[in-house]
């Protein structure tokens, strides 16, 4: 489980490296290019020097992944964890269609491709968020924020909203969170399994409740003892001290039982002396 979480981890890291691509396909692109007004899929295009590379990244981003979707499954929680390979390989099979199919070349799966990876990508990122939300809150908090970002502008690319950000703009708004996201959960879940705090079988979490379960159960049991202690006290001093022997009156109880020589003369209040 270990070598499966630490491959996991190590394949969504690595899922950094289109940034690498990109920069270096666009410092050799031909023309002028833009991020805000040119398309991520025109480095892919037959008048990219740099084809080939981008294309090639798009593919090798597919089996990344895909590939740590799986190897990550067992680290996450809750039902939510079933749907992030479903929704994620939605997204791997996008960025591949995107990969094989240039946008020049047939421009219609090239299409269905890129709209299959920012749609999973947005959703698979709010799923995955709920998954990784109970090993870590600071986590899926970050998670779900980059895929609300995510699903927002992949709503604006789909309605040509893009003004603002312009077309490559927007639809780098909506294509980068999916790489920036996988990259830090996978590195994260990794450093916290290293730590001891989420191990992927769940082994330190289970130990941490039953030590905290078998604390309060001393607890209870100091407590119950103490009472019944306490109890069994007053149970004894009740026996011995404070009840009288049958048959016979307590001294001191009333004047009648005051003695002679108990009586004070120059006491104003004390009982006058009974005759025997």
């Amino acid at each position: 489980m270990p070598n499966r979480l630490r491959w996991g981890a190590l394949t969504w890291v690595l899922t950094l490296q289109f940034f690498v691509v990109e920069a270096v396909a666009q410092a050799r692109y031909a023309g002028p290019y833009s991020r805000v007004d040119d398309v991520i899929s025109a480095l892919g295009a037959s008048d990219s020097p740099a084809r080939q590379l981008m294309n090639a990244s798009f593919v090798v981003q597919a089996a990344l992944i895909l590939g740590g979707a799986l190897l990550l499954r067992p680290a996450l929680r809750g039902s939510a964890s079933r749907a992030v390979p479903v929704l994620l390989g939605v997204a791997a099979l996008g960025v591949l269609l995107v990969g094989v199919f240039p946008t020049d070349g047939n421009g219609t799966l090239h299409a269905i491709g890129a709209v299959l990876y920012l749609v999973g990508g947005g959703l698979g990122l709010v799923t995955l968020a709920y998954a990784v939300r109970p090993r870590s809150e600071a986590l899926g908090t970050t998670v779900v924020l980059l895929g609300m970002v995510a699903v927002a502008t992949t709503i604006f690319v789909l309605t040509g909203v893009t003004g603002f950000l312009g077309e490559g703009g927007t639809e780098r708004a909506a294509a980068y969170p999916l790489p920036l996201a996988l990259a830090l959960t996978g590195g994260t879940l990794w450093w916290l399994a290293r730590r001891g705090d989420a191990a992927p079988d769940g082994s330190v979490l289970r130990r941490e409740r039953a030590r905290e379960q078998a604390r309060r159960s001393e607890e209870a049991r100091a407590r119950d003892a103490a009472l019944e202690a306490a109890a069994g006290r007053g149970a004894t001093a009740s026996r011995t001290g404070h009840t009288a022997p049958a048959g016979t009156r307590a001294r001191g109880t009333g004047p009648e039982d005051a003695e002679p020589g108990d009586v004070d003369p120059e006491d104003p209040w004390a009982p006058a002396p009974q005759g025997r």
